[in-house]
């Protein structure tokens, strides 16, 4: 007993009971599907950098980590899928795990776009600390820019906050600046920006 491709429902002959088709025509109606969600995670894959850069948290670097390791993860799925579809076997659980992971990233984007945007400009906080070393990492569309400076959370050495290129270029080594910093509506605390002292 296998499960069609299509809507999972297990079928006995070629044809499918439930949704009518054969196993060829719900190999080509999956993988259609396939490419279409695939699009969907790779916009919100464009989204969650584009955001994060308007309302940085303050640990961006662990979320970009944590991103990118679901951002291959569901592109190795999709090609495990795609596989396992043209050779006609067994795919419903993959691609119940892979339909899981498709509105992650739109999710993690709208998470901090509400976490910034809702959050009350009167709770910043600013905290005195110095330049300690910058990073510029050049990209083909926007690039990365960070401020190392001295952190002022426990447990914390350094922090890394996303500059534009005005920031990046004014700062240099061994700076005083103030690091303001909002808390951010839903606990996300985000850094504001970075001004002299």
């Amino acid at each position: 007993m296998t499960r069609c491709l299509d809507c999972g429902s297990e079928r006995a002959t070629d044809q499918c009971p439930s949704c009518g088709l054969t196993s060829a025509a719900a190999e080509l109606m999956f993988r259609r599907r396939l490419v279409f969600r695939t699009a969907i995670f790779l916009l919100g894959s464009l989204a969650f950098p584009y955001v994060s850069q308007i309302y940085p948290p303050l640990d961006i670097d662990l979320m970009l980590i944590f991103f990118g390791l679901i951002f291959f993860a569901v592109l190795f799925l999709a090609v495990i899928l795609e596989r396992r579809a043209r050779n006609r076997q067994e795919i419903e659980i993959l691609k119940r795990i892979y339909s899981g992971f498709i509105p992650l990233p739109w999710i993690l984007a709208a998470t901090l776009f509400v976490n910034g945007r809702l959050d009350d400009a009167r709770n910043i906080v600013y905290y005195p600390t110095v330049v300690e070393g910058r990073f510029n990492m050049k990209g083909i569309v926007r690039g990365s820019r960070r401020l190392l400076v001295r952190s002022w959370r426990p447990g914390q050495h350094f922090e890394r906050l996303a500059v534009d290129v005005d920031d990046f270029d004014r700062f240099h080594d061994g700076d005083f600046v103030e690091v303001a910093v909002e808390p951010g509506a839903l606990g996300i605390p985000w850094y504001y920006g970075v001004y002299r002292r």
